[in-house]
């Protein structure tokens, strides 16, 4: 590991990827990171810090690249880990809300005893780009009468002011673009 501030490190383990998965996106593969274990560390001690003595009942992520940080501050955090899962792929009773997203639209389904009323809810994902699906993971924690405690993201693509949609919760963000 070099000795780089960390948000530099980040990005110099982050791949941009023109025009994928349509003409015009700059996809931030985060592959190259993962295989980085010290440094992913440094990616969950970075939200652990900010997180940890918070009053939190569980994390939420959505798949897929959310289930890697989730479920890895989940355990930092000694909670339990909710997945947001994309329609059809939850076998329980589920309840569902759809966003729009940079490149077009879809819809997060989540159990729907997932959550229980009064629970302390923090949401991570890899990315906030337009603040879509953040703002559908808001609703769903909301739904089912959680409160959501914050968000956590490795990526925030500035541009697209994403952190609009979701202004009244706190928002943390790791790399901006």
């Amino acid at each position: 590991m070099n000795n780089l501030p960390l948000e530099d490190n980040i990005k110099k383990h982050i791949r941009s990827i023109p025009n994928f998965p349509k003409p015009g996106i700059d996809f931030k593969d985060i592959t190259p990171l993962l295989r980085e274990g010290r440094l992913m560390k440094k990616v969950a001690d970075y939200f652990s810090d900010i997180y940890s003595g918070k009053e939190i009942d569980a994390v939420m992520a959505a798949e897929a690249r959310g289930f890697i940080f989730g479920s890895v501050l989940a355990f930092d955090l000694n909670v339990g880990f909710v997945p947001l899962r994309k329609p059809g792929k939850l076998p329980y009773k589920t309840i569902k809300q759809e966003f729009n997203l940079e490149y077009g639209k879809d819809a997060f389904e989540i159990h729907e005893d997932a959550i229980r009323q009064g629970e302390k809810i923090l949401i991570v994902d890899d990315v906030i780009a337009t603040g879509g699906t953040a703002e559908a993971a808001a609703r769903l924690v909301e739904k089912l009468g959680g409160d959501v405690v914050g968000f956590a993201f490795l990526i925030e693509l500035s541009k697209l002011n994403g952190r609009d949609k979701i202004k009244q919760y706190r928002v943390e963000s790791l790399v901006k673009y």
